[in-house]
């Protein structure tokens, strides 16, 4: 059960209701009533801000869309956060992603068909998940790859994401009508 209700306009304060303008605006277009921004919209100056890095994240990174899909992937797996997999794994997918790769990370394993590229940003992005940090040669291999904008670009989605993640679990959003939960756990 959602530990937060469903905020409708009539209850919005006037800066929540222009924090929603504002959005709907950008390139997300309408509200959506579910979700992370839903649920910043308790505190509205944060949510107007947040909503601009994640704007530039998801559709002005300096990684290619399918890259950067499969990070919020990577990290949607690490969180078992359910409904950014579930709103994740299609755009993925239409960007280019494997589904075989999509499958064997929902699993929890490292994906065995993963091109050059998407190997470097997966060890990249796990290594970061589980040590707070990366190597010097995870680092360079990744900055061979995408260059320093593109690592920069990477860390930031990661942490995007993975506040987003944190927002949701915590939330106990919602899945959206008939969708099993996609993501078991882990161990």
């Amino acid at each position: 059960m959602a530990r937060f209700k469903p905020l409708p306009e009539s209850a919005m304060s006037e800066i929540q209701r222009a924090a929603v303008a504002e959005l709907a605006r950008g390139p997300r277009g309408a509200f959506n009533p579910h979700g992370p921004n839903a649920l910043f919209l308790r505190s509205p100056d944060l949510m107007s801000r947040t909503q601009k890095v994640g704007e530039y994240l998801r559709y002005k990174s300096s990684l290619p869309r399918r890259l950067n899909e499969f990070a919020i992937l990577i990290t949607a797996r690490r969180w078992t956060a359910q409904l950014e997999w579930l709103s994740h794994l299609p755009l993925a997918l239409e960007a280019g992603l494997d589904s075989s790769v999509a499958e064997e990370l929902s699993r929890g394993v490292r994906p065995r068909a993963m091109r050059d590229d998407e190997a470097a940003l997966y060890d990249f992005c796990t290594e970061l998940h589980e040590q707070r940090s990366v190597s010097d040669a995870v680092f360079k291999n990744a900055r061979d790859r995408f260059g320093e904008q593109g690592v920069i670009d990477l860390i930031a989605l990661t942490g995007y994401y993975t506040m987003l993640a944190m927002v949701l679990n915590v939330a106990q959003e919602p899945l959206p009508e008939n969708a099993a939960p996609p993501l078991a756990k882990l161990t």
